[in-house]
């Protein structure tokens, strides 16, 4: 039947529902067990004739002459129901043939009791309609097939994939599994602005809106308030961080997001090598909470949590695979490399730290992990410390996992001299046409004049979710973007 008529037949027993003075959406529920307590309890149930009602969506109908049997979900369990024509009566019972749809929110009012196959069921006496469905659900075992529509009707891709309902159960665990772990620590949750007159924190391209009250332009952050929080560390709170949304104008992939949830925490008095120890306990306690293992399957890869993490140098990496040296090269040579490779670029738009990223990313990709990429070059990294003992590089790490990146960390640049010249450089690079280079935040730079202790700061975003899922950060998200429909 075209979906049209569907629709039509069920407006028409939506009217009948009303003629017969029956509110077809009624406000109360008068739910005593969820289905998932009904069947944990049923025993307990059927020995004490206690009556229960419950409350769900119609799953399937299956009618049997004077009898009907049916599944409810309440989005904890699936129940069964039982009716029969002579326990419900007559009137109840042709109802119920009449107007209920598999889709309909219905309550069920009986008795526990167990059938000659041995199933957990419910005896029904009395049933009531909670939300009549106009539109039909698609075949469990078929569901919604194509991807885009898939994350359009997100609602009933969930509703038909229990597994995907636990992904989304563990996505929560993931984010508070992360919360309860800084908490216990005495971080305390902080919240920093989304709309920003200056981005900062990363390279990336940020969204424009208008603020039409102020009169100015204004910028979705892309980072999760790393300079704000930083500012806290100088207002004398030692652990802070943020768990909130980031927006980054730049391409859609299988790793790549324009908005999803990020972490970014800042302790004073720590560097990057106190951070390295702290994360490598972070990503073990997600694993052990949200997954029960610390090995995991992820593209090509079989990555173990639980072995002692590699340090890759990130100078020696492209040396060896490019016979470059990135602290000594130029953009010239690198152009070279990046040719003789076949690695595509836009000449136009290249400079030094867009060509030796274009490098570092064809050897990330071959890297399992877990593990630390360090040694990176000043020059791309303007929030980070220089290292003392080759002060050309900073004290960054970036957590290698199945050849992506996943989490980066450092010692934060603490001297606002420094961290000047190193704003004014990304504000060339800007100038030149370089749209993810780092803006020059001036207010930030003077809050730093007023003295930021040692502290080590880290970020790490949904990616890894969807990594440790198996799935594109798409996939991991409930309700990804997508262009309206025409």
């Amino acid at each position: 039947m075209a979906l049209d008529d569907i629709r039509n037949e069920r407006l028409a027993k939506l009217t009948h529902l009303r003629e017969l003075d029956i509110d077809p959406f009624p406000s109360h529920a008068a739910r005593t067990h969820t289905a998932q307590e009904f069947l944990d309890t049923h025993s307990a149930l059927e020995k004490s004739h206690d009556t229960v009602t419950l409350d769900g969506r119609v799953m399937s109908i299956r009618e049997h002459g004077g009898s009907v049997f049916l599944d409810i979900f309440d989005g904890s369990a699936r129940a069964q129901g039982y009716m029969q024509k002579d326990s419900l009566g007559e009137k109840l019972f042709t109802l119920f043939a009449k107007v209920v749809d598999v889709g309909d929110s219905i309550e069920l009012t009986g008795t526990a009791f167990t059938t000659k196959r041995g199933m957990n069921s419910l005896s029904v006496s009395g049933w009531r309609m909670l939300s009549k469905s106009l539109r039909p659900i698609p075949d469990k075992w078929f569901g919604i097939k194509d991807e885009e529509e898939r994350y359009r009707k997100r609602y009933l891709d969930i509703l038909l994939s229990n597994d995907l309902a636990d992904r989304f159960r563990r996505r929560s665990m993931f984010w508070n599994t992360i919360r309860e772990y800084l908490l216990s620590r005495n971080f305390i949750e902080v919240e920093t602005p989304t709309l920003e007159t200056t981005t900062g924190g990363a390279d990336a391209r940020p969204f424009v809106t208008h603020h039409n009250a102020l009169g100015i332009d204004a910028y979705l952050r892309i980072s999760a308030g790393e300079l704000w929080q930083k500012r806290l560390m100088i207002a004398g709170l030692p652990k802070v961080f943020e768990i909130g949304r980031i927006f980054r104008n730049e391409g859609m992939s299988y790793e790549h997001a324009q908005d999803y949830t990020q972490l970014e925490f800042y302790q004073a008095f720590s560097d990057y090598e106190d951070g390295m120890e702290f994360v490598t306990d972070l990503y073990r306690t997600i694993a052990d909470k949200v997954y029960g293992t610390r090995t995991f399957s992820i593209k090509e890869f079989t990555v173990d949590l639980n072995t002692a993490w590699e340090r890759y140098d990130y100078s020696t990496l492209i040396k060896t695979k490019f016979s470059i040296d990135p602290l000594e090269t130029t953009i010239e040579e690198v152009c070279n490399v990046l040719k003789e490779n076949c690695i595509s670029f836009e000449s136009k738009q290249l400079n030094l730290e867009r060509g030796v990223d274009l490098l570092w990313k064809q050897i990330r990709k071959t890297l399992s992990g877990p593990g630390f990429l360090i040694g990176v070059p000043v020059y791309l990294e303007p929030l980070a410390k220089r290292n003392k003992k080759d002060p050309r590089t900073v004290d960054r790490f970036q957590v290698i996992l199945a050849g992506s990146e996943m989490g980066k960390g450092f010692s934060e640049l603490n001297n606002p001299l420094d961290q000047a010249e190193r704003f004014e450089h990304q504000q060339k690079l800007r100038e030149a046409g370089d749209e993810e280079a780092q803006m020059n935040d001036a207010s930030y730079v003077e809050a730093l004049e007023y003295g930021m202790p040692p502290t080590f700061g880290f970020g790490v975003s949904e990616r890894l979710f969807s990594f440790l899922e198996g799935v594109s950060i798409r996939e991991g998200q409930l309700f990804p973007l997508l262009r309206p429909k025409r």
